[in-house]
């Protein structure tokens, strides 16, 4: 195996993947709060740590990655009352949106995607362990974590705790009831209007958001397992709040590497529901289609902000295009060439060095194609050797197994029925048609030299 070093937040350096269990990694994701479809942002992480899970498997690793799903939270409850249903209602349509529109980037499911609506007995025995070490307190039917009394908060934010919001609405009763404006809520009780409620110790009420992860993570990867991953976003509080609570309660870390990615920006802000600057997944994936949103998203680091504009999403497609011309031209019988296997070595080894996807894909990957080319213009028959491996890393294996489909004939009169549609200005008949063409698993693409038909 090789030598797999990551960008640990905790320590600001760069550390090897050493894992608790040998040949085994333990990965766990923070995934969406469904209050309302995801967006490209919240895609960012899921494709982030899907390819992980995917590398780490080609270097030899058994690989457990858990995305978890909040379904219980403040912004749950107030999206149900504005469109006037039950939490528990739109909390379920939309995980089934989140797992529709995730499902249609091509990446496999996580292994597991826990509910903290099913975790509560883990919450309530984490929260009891806090409330037994002097961690935690009640007051006026919550329980909140006594910030004061863990040495090291703070220690992933780097924050010095007058500079630490917790970020909670807290309303003057709220305030009144707290030690402290550090501390957070770990259980809050039942209020007017919020309908799921369950019974505890210290009273009927529901989860903070923080010690939901806290437990899910427990419950399915154990304590101190590899990497703890998630928007850098969530760095403060979400999971400093997570660092503190575990090892207020258990007396052991909760994950040995904490992994974080950059947020993607839209003219230099951060695309967020709150800043109503989003463009939802579904939205993307029909306008670009899947394989360009999926190299538009591994073409910079991990760890860096990704600007996401037309310019950008059109490069992504041309890097697509370039991919899928050179997968024409290759013979699934023909042997590689030994002269591309230096290519091979060094795209694995920029994912071993920090998950460097951008330098993998552009570098290495289109070194190859480049040195192929160059080969195939010179006569020589090539065959698809590692080339499929590298590709299967980057989530991009379809631009060779759909390389030479054809268009269905009902797709092209329905793309030929857009446009006339489009020409026309009828721009209700050509979404209709677009709905159409996607049903049927293609995605029309409008570029410059006309409308493109895709796999979805």
């Amino acid at each position: 195996m090789r030598t797999i070093r990551l960008h640990d937040t905790l320590t600001g350096e760069e550390r090897p993947l050493e894992p608790r269990d040998p040949g085994k990694a333990g990965i766990y994701a923070c995934g969406p709060t469904v209050y309302s479809r995801i967006h490209v942002g919240n895609a960012r992480p899921y494709v982030v740590y899907s390819l992980l899970k995917r590398f780490l498997e080609h270097e030899g690793y058994d690989v457990t990655l858990v995305v978890n799903v909040t379904d219980v939270n403040d912004k749950i409850y107030a999206a149900a009352r504005e469109h006037d249903v039950t939490s528990e209602e739109l909390a379920r349509e939309m995980t089934a949106h989140y797992v529709d529109h995730t499902d249609r980037l091509g990446l496999g499911r996580p292994d597991s995607e826990p509910l903290a609506s099913e975790t509560i007995d883990g919450i309530v025995d984490l929260i009891q362990a806090l409330l037994d070490g002097g961690h935690a307190y009640e007051s006026g039917g919550d329980v909140y974590f006594r910030v004061a009394s863990h040495e090291g908060y703070g220690k992933l934010s780097n924050r010095e705790l007058d500079d630490m919001d917790q970020g909670e609405e807290d309303s003057r009763v709220t305030m009144a009831l707290k030690e402290s404006p550090h501390d957070f809520a770990l259980w809050k009780a039942q209020k007017p209007g919020e309908d799921t409620a369950w019974d505890a110790p210290w009273g009927r009420g529901r989860p903070g958001w923080h010690i939901e992860c806290s437990a899910m993570a427990e419950h399915i990867l154990g304590l101190d397992f590899d990497i703890h991953g998630g928007g850098s976003d969530l760095i403060f509080p979400h999971h400093e709040n997570e660092i503190a609570q575990t090892e207020a309660g258990r007396g052991r870390p909760l994950a040995r590497l904490w992994m974080h990615n950059g947020m993607i920006r839209i003219e230099g802000e951060k695309m967020a529901k709150s800043v109503g600057n989003i463009f939802q997944l579904s939205e993307a994936l029909d306008t670009y289609g899947r394989d360009t949103l999926v190299m538009y998203l591994v073409g910079g680091h991990y760890r860096k902000p990704l600007a996401f504009s037309p310019d950008a999403l059109t490069d992504a497609s041309a890097r697509v295009d370039r991919v899928r011309e050179f997968c024409r031209r290759l013979d699934p019988d023909a042997p590689q060439p030994d002269a591309l296997a230096p290519f091979e070595q060094r795209f694995f080894d920029r994912l071993a060095d920090d998950f460097d996807t951008a330098g993998a894909c552009r570098g290495e990957l289109f070194g190859w194609i480049a040195e192929g080319n160059r080969r195939l213009d010179g006569g020589e028959t090539l065959g698809v050797g590692a080339f499929r491996d590298m590709l299967w890393a980057l989530g991009l294996e379809g631009l060779l197994d759909c390389s030479a489909e054809e268009v269905p004939a009902e797709v092209r009169r329905l793309v030929d029925e857009r446009q006339a549609a489009r020409d026309a200005r009828d721009f209700e008949t050509a979404d209709a048609k677009r709905d159409e063409s996607a049903a049927l698993g293609w995605v029309v693409r409008d570029t410059p030299e006309g409308p493109r038909i895709e796999r979805a």
